[in-house]
């Protein structure tokens, strides 16, 4: 197949294949009996430097279902450790394959992953499949990231396998092209420093520096500088988590990557009604990673990166805990920082004064008390149609409002220029829980794809405060017990 292999635009490397054998085993495909393609990212493939119409081939669809492997490919799966709810394991993947990098036009270097593509070294008694609802979710979710400004991997395909998976009940299997800028985890130095040796944890170091912080490779102290980037890469994402009111699920130190983007879309979820203890995933019992905590666990996670590196960070042991514990302290600030920026410029405000601080937890409060929309509260206060929210019609949010004005009118720039900032911040959709579900229940159990489409249209321009988003902005019902998300596998 070299020559679809060539019209298709596959221009594929493998540097992350150059490190220690230690990092990954190398895989054979497991063919599935009937690949389709259910969905393909063609403005993806596109920044690739793919050609969608040869994607969409039957040779192009083999390479998606893992049933051939493009030209220059070599297929691995990568190994990882990883604190899962605060417990420590090796892991690794477990049912997923790394093709290679893709090499773009601008000399871009992206990883091409197949997710659910079958059983390998790392898959601890998994089949190493996947079933479409999931995803399908992660199609869904990773894109609306995307779409809203948020680092993240993305989706570039969908295809079912014509095979069933057995989960609770029998479900048809599927396998997700995932598109990152590297896979590289916390939780693969976690394994480097663990089972590896202080020359492969180095080289494992020195890759990652080079992939994504090529300008601190001459640096004297490039390892601290690593634990700076990564610190300063998860405290802007994290803000950004928060000031769309995403809830990630698992935030185990294997789904938070060294390039700061967002990884694994499992038990994910977005908040509709404001409340910090709020928690979707089926199996977070004890809320560790309910929306309120995730700035906390990223610190937490973060100074396990640093414990990963002590080894390279010094040749004392104490100065090295010592230097790593400074690194990590400066974390909760960059976070604020991060996020007080978001929270004033999602309040149309251009300055900055010593008590906004104190009048974005006042709205908060009152979020909170009267169990208010998050996303809909900064849209009606973006449109400053206000009238359907209860809360907007209390005295206490008529106090608040007027002392938010008045801050407005102490600022320089024109009320437009204010209600501007606020339309680029406070997106007019999320892909709600229920928006979600209704699309996967179309496509899963009534192969419905058409749902799902009209989705992720309104979804591609969260900003947009176009007619089309209002139904899509509209909340649902109460439900009759908490709203559930599942890991997936």
């Amino acid at each position: 197949m070299t020559n679809k292999a060539t019209e298709t635009g596959w221009k594929l490397d493998n540097s992350y294949a150059r490190l220690p054998e230690k990092f990954f085993s190398k895989v054979e495909l497991k063919p599935v009996s009937a690949p389709k393609l259910v969905k393909l990212n063609h403005s993806l493939a596109k920044s690739l430097g793919l050609n969608a119409e040869a994607l969409q081939s039957e040779e192009g669809v083999a390479v998606f279902a893992g049933n051939e492997a493009p030209e220059g490919s070599l297929p691995i799966a990568q190994a990882y450790a990883g604190h899962q709810f605060g417990n420590f394991t090796m892991l690794g993947d477990g049912r997923a394959l790394l093709f290679g990098e893709q090499i773009t036009s601008q000399d871009e270097r992206y990883d091409i992953q197949l997710k659910g593509s079958g059983r390998t070294p790392y898959s601890r008694g998994g089949d190493g499949r996947a079933a479409l609802g999931p995803m399908l979710r992660e199609y869904i979710i990773s894109e609306a990231m995307h779409a809203l400004g948020i680092p993240t991997t993305r989706s570039l395909a969908v295809v079912t396998t014509g095979e069933s998976i057995v989960r609770e009940t029998e479900l048809p299997g599927a396998i997700l092209t995932r598109v990152a800028a590297s896979h590289l985890r916390v939780g693969t130095f976690q394994y480097g420093a663990n089972w590896g040796t202080a020359e492969e944890l180095r080289s494992l170091a020195d890759y990652a520096i080079k992939r994504h912080y090529p300008h601190i490779e001459a640096s004297e102290d490039r390892y601290l500088s690593l634990l700076q980037e990564v610190i300063e890469r998860q405290a802007a994402l994290i803000a950004k988590w928060q000031l769309v009111g995403f809830i990630h699920g698992v935030m185990n130190t294997d789904n938070m990557t060294i390039s700061g983007e967002t990884i694994d879309y499992g038990p994910c979820a977005f908040m509709d009604t404001y409340d910090p203890a709020t928690v979707f995933s089926s199996i977070d019992l004890q809320g560790r990673y309910a929306y309120g905590n995730q700035p906390i666990i990223g610190g937490w996670n973060l100074a396990r990166f640093a414990e990963s590196l002590l080894p390279l960070l010094h040749e004392d042991e104490e100065q090295s805990v010592e230097i790593a514990q400074k690194a990590i302290e400066g974390y909760m600030g960059l976070y604020q920082s991060n996020w007080l920026a978001g929270m004033r410029a999602k309040l149309g405000l251009f300055n900055e004064e010593a008590e906004d601080e104190a009048l974005i937890e006042e709205l908060f409060r009152l979020m909170h008390k009267h169990r208010a929309d998050y996303t809909n509260t900064f849209r009606v206060l973006t449109t400053g149609q206000l009238q359907g929210m209860d809360m907007c019609n209390t005295k206490e949010f008529d106090t608040w409002h007027k002392r938010w004005q008045e801050r407005l009118d102490r600022q320089e720039g024109s009320k437009a220029s204010s209600e501007q900032l606020m339309r680029d911040n406070n997106p007019a959709v999320i892909p709600r829980n229920h928006r979600v579900e209704e699309a996967l229940e179309a496509a899963v159990e009534r192969d419905d794809f058409s749902v799902m489409e009209r989705l992720l249209a309104v979804l591609s321009d969260p900003y947009a405060y176009s007619p089309e988003q209002e139904e899509y902005a509209a909340l649902p019902e109460p439900p009759d017990r908490p709203y559930r998300t599942y890991c997936g596998t």
